[in-house]
């Protein structure tokens, strides 16, 4: 059984796929995943590669009603992935393997920097501003967010 830093890591190296999967940086980002799981063998890496595409299309199918669900199985398929490669590990084998998941997330993280939404959200990385005009209502739940309200001119009743 890994220790809490390593299944922590293995968790997020799950949910970097899964943002990563069908972004601009998917392309060098799935390739990194597949050298790391292949460890070096070309048909192992050639099957992960195939995995990772096939996460790419489960998710681009997933219903809206179904997307959240289906998100996190993928991550939570992917964790297991990468508990399995480093309990399989042992030494400075594991070690280089950390150092090249723990690079390959920070990596996706860094690089993302965005947020995303499904069809029906909105997203939004950092703070916001929210400001009612014309009579319109501002309603929004989440951190660090000014809502301002506004009253209505006269022109508008």
């Amino acid at each position: 059984m890994l220790e809490a830093a390593l299944t922590a890591l293995a968790a997020a190296g799950g949910t970097a796929v899964v943002q990563a999967a069908g972004t601009d940086a998917w392309g060098e980002f799935r390739s990194g995943v597949a050298r790391l799981l292949g460890r070096g063998d070309q048909a192992r890496e050639y099957t992960e590669l195939e995995r990772l595409d096939q996460t790419v299309t489960v998710l681009e199918e997933a219903r809206l009603d179904e997307a959240v669900l289906v998100r996190a199985r993928q991550e939570s398929s992917w964790q297991t992935r990468f508990e399995t490669l480093l309990e399989g590990l042992a030494g400075e084998e594991r070690g280089v393997a950390v150092t090249q998941l723990r690079a390959l997330v920070e990596e996706q993280s860094r690089g993302s920097g965005a947020v995303s939404a499904g069809d029906d959200g909105v997203a939004i990385g950092g703070s916001a501003t929210l400001q009612a005009d014309r009579g319109s209502v501002v309603a929004w739940n989440a951190g660090d967010v000014t809502v301002t309200p506004q009253t209505p001119g006269p022109h508008q009743g």
